[in-house]
């Protein structure tokens, strides 16, 4: 696949990827219509959609990660790896942190919208601003950026291992079957580790299967794997991920990305918007516009079942609109606060 296909595709399905992330943030049948049975019913549907199709968003990130960071690595280039993700992973991570934190504190002084936020009043102190920055507190969905540092920091670790075919096939194995033990790590989750670890895998030893033109073989294997990734999802194996997520769930959540990278061909895949490139902007923004508008919604709109679905399925949109403008904003006005939150992407 030449380059500007590949690069396209990477486009394509993370843009993919952060609509399916804001989909599982959206519930809202219960905020809307109460503990109701037409709520719970809604609820199941909305669930359904987030907590099992669109949970393959954050694997699928890893995975895309991951390959861009292991793809042509070698040790040398290691220390230019690590100085591009401070800039565009570390500093992004401080930067949304600090400001969520800010926002809270000051939006839980104004009376309305502390209604909105129902936190109370945030305290404004030093600690409480570390422990925002570092443990993400108010910015619930950085827990991805938080493992992906983490992950970053052992690329030199997960590289030693992934190169030698065996050894790399074996800490796979490994870590799949701690997961099915019930095993869990102190800071790092095993299912992130599993994800990272075979992103790098297909970059050091699959290059010439995930990065061919389209071809029946790939699309035949992909279509395997999908079906594989179905049926894994029905079984029940033992085992979780702090206690969450079965072992068959993270089997499901691995091979469903892959098999969609294999299905879809790159080469005929439409080029790709200006709007669909900052999908960093959008994942980093759409929790807070989810948040207020449900919340808002909840307060002004009225109980009615198909306001409730339908704001369901079009917050995507919403959420969109927002990202652009205020990136569209950011870059022609405040290019270096744009480049600060943007991770310079």
């Amino acid at each position: 696949m030449e380059e500007k296909y590949f690069h396209n595709k990477v486009i394509w399905f993370t843009f993919l990827y952060s609509i399916l992330v804001i989909w599982v943030h959206s519930y809202n049948a219960v905020l809307f219509l109460g503990k109701t049975g037409v709520a719970y019913r809604i609820d199941l549907l909305e669930r359904f959609w987030g907590d099992t199709v669109a949970q393959i968003a954050v694997p699928g990130f890893f995975l895309i990660s991951s390959y861009l960071f292991f793809r042509g690595f070698t040790m040398e280039k290691l220390w230019v790896k690590w100085n591009s993700r401070i800039r565009s992973i570390l500093v992004p991570y401080i930067m949304w942190n600090l400001l969520y934190y800010l926002g809270y504190v000051i939006g839980s002084r104004i009376p309305f919208i502390s209604r909105v936020i129902g936190k109370g009043t945030i305290p404004f102190n030093f600690p409480e601003a570390a422990q925002a920055i570092i443990h993400y507190s108010y910015n619930y969905v950085f827990w991805y950026l938080n493992q992906l540092i983490l992950l970053v920091l052992l690329a030199p670790v997960i590289y030693l291992a992934m190169r030698r075919k065996l050894v790399g096939r074996l800490l796979l194995a490994g870590v799949f079957l701690t997961i099915y033990l019930g095993g869990a790590l102190t800071l790092l989750n095993l299912d992130a580790l599993l994800y990272y670890s075979f992103g790098a895998y297909a970059a050091i030893h699959g290059k010439e299967i995930s990065e061919s033109s389209f071809s029946r073989k790939c699309a035949a294997v992909g279509a395997v794997l999908f079906l594989a990734a179905c049926l894994m999802k029905n079984i029940d194996i033992p085992g979780n991920v702090e206690g969450e997520v079965a072992a068959s769930t993270v089997f499901f959540r691995l091979l469903m990305p892959v098999s969609l990278w294999l299905m879809v061909p790159g080469r005929y895949l439409k080029e790709v918007s200006d709007w669909m490139k900052q999908n960093f902007f959008l994942y980093a923004t759409h929790f807070s516009v989810v948040r207020l508008i449900n919340k808002t919604g909840a307060l002004l709109l009225p109980p009615i079942p198909a306001i409730t679905i339908g704001l369901y399925i079009i917050m995507p949109v919403f959420c969109i609109i927002f990202s652009c403008t205020i990136g569209s904003f950011l870059r022609k006005r405040l290019p270096l606060v744009w480049c600060l939150f943007n991770g310079g992407r």
